[in-house]
């Protein structure tokens, strides 16, 4: 396959950042990839409860798999390679992204949305794993296709040094990748997909307190607990919503994309049955929409604050998803 010119990237909108990027970038190179199916096929769909890991104070809740394994998992189902690199100051870090922009190369940056100006101030906050995609610059500003905006953005070198280098949890340290090996096949391989449904299923069953439908009781029984008169409890389901929504496309958003995915490969596979369950997950879907309205709703004092029913709602999920997830597995 040949490689464009970078001047010739085409911005497309995405649901979330690194599943766009990476079918952004793929689709540059001349594969045609969905982002459902780069989503999908990196078995990105995921949920952990991590009380250990704190994002201001509060305990880090994922609802997909961790920063850049999504952009790696597709390196063995694609057959293809992703060159990373991390640097030590700024001026190294832009020195290497000026570098590869002259060479006609589409880059990958890992920022903090926080440091990003494009942002409405309403959408900033400390989370340093936001993925976009740089691909030139026009005197001091590098020209951005940021998946999550419509169209295209640019950034000035200071702030977007400032975002590459911030600090804190899952700090870049400037990091950025391309593609450094090309899909020789030019669709993708049906054993793939399968192999990629199972290892999902058995993220979302697997048998470990803080990970899964497991990880979803673990936090219900946390939420249970929380006083409905303290500051805090408000605060911290008010931190489930913005992890759930905000952050990437959280709970309803990645089942959605997940759901999509699924109709993708119920196509490529010849089975029916990945179409089905396309239609039950995005009911799951629905149901983690309902959360999060309910949950923002009590945040703002339109409902009064009950603890125990958001721990009951998010049960219903834990279970909704585990029987979905065991019969997908059946069908695989």
């Amino acid at each position: 396959m040949q490689t464009k010119n970078n001047t010739e990237f085409v911005h497309q909108h995405a649901g979330h950042c690194e599943s766009g990027v990476a079918s952004g970038l793929l689709r540059h190179h001349g594969f045609p990839i969905t982002e459902s199916m780069a989503f999908g096929l990196s078995s990105g769909l995921t949920f952990a409860y991590l009380p250990f890991i704190k994002l201001s104070g509060l305990p880090l809740i994922a609802y997909r798999s961790p920063p850049k394994s999504l952009i790696k998992g597709l390196s063995k189902p694609l057959d293809v390679a992703f060159q990373f690199e991390t640097f030590t100051s700024p001026d190294k870090g832009q020195a290497r992204l000026d570098e590869l922009l002259a060479q006609g190369k589409v880059v990958g940056l890992q920022t903090s949305v926080y440091w990003l100006p494009y942002f409405p101030p309403e959408m900033r906050f400390h989370f340093n794993a936001h993925n976009l995609l740089v691909y030139g610059k026009d005197g001091n500003d590098y020209l951005i296709s940021d998946p999550v905006f419509e169209t295209p953005m640019r950034c000035a070198t200071d702030d977007l040094n400032r975002s590459r280098f911030a600090k804190g949890v899952l700090a870049p340290k400037g990091l950025l990748y391309t593609l450094k090996t090309l899909p020789q096949q030019s669709q993708v391989n049906p054993i793939a997909i399968n192999k990629a449904i199972a290892k999902t299923c058995r993220s979302m069953l697997a048998p470990v307190p803080i990970a899964g439908v497991r990880g979803m009781r673990l936090l219900a029984k946390k939420i249970e607990g929380l006083p409905n008169t303290a500051p805090s409890s408000a605060a911290f389901v008010g931190h489930l919503v913005r992890m759930q929504e905000e952050i990437g496309t959280g709970g309803a958003g990645f089942r959605f994309i997940y759901a999509s995915f699924l109709q993708e490969a119920a196509d490529c596979v010849g089975k029916k049955s990945y179409a089905d369950a396309a239609d039950q997950l995005i009911e799951i879907g629905d149901g983690w929409r309902a959360l999060a309205l309910t949950t923002a709703r009590m945040i703002k004092a339109r409902e009064p604050m009950d603890a125990k029913h958001l721990a009951h709602l998010l049960r219903k999920q834990a279970d909704s998803e585990e029987t979905f997830f065991k019969s997908l597995a059946k069908t695989v």
